[in-house]
């Protein structure tokens, strides 16, 4: 098993994420929820399809963190 770690962004009555440790490998939602739950339906799928390939899986490598800074 391993951590990817994806980035919520919100959109126009939406929101989308990506996976900057899988390009291409997008998925949107209503919220954040559901678009958390397709990322992990998109990101299996596309790991499915890169053994399917025999192309080399990607090892999670990206961190996000939060700082606080005064505006």
């Amino acid at each position: 098993m391993a951590e990817y770690t994806i980035i919520i962004e919100r959109a126009e009555g939406n929101y989308s994420a990506y996976c900057p440790d899988l390009p291409g490998c997008i998925a949107t939602g209503s919220t954040i929820e559901e678009t958390t739950q397709r990322m992990k339906e998109a990101i299996t799928f596309h790991l499915e399809g890169l053994k399917e390939g025999e192309i080399a899986i990607p090892k999670p490598s990206t961190k996000a963190v939060c700082i606080e800074v005064t505006a």
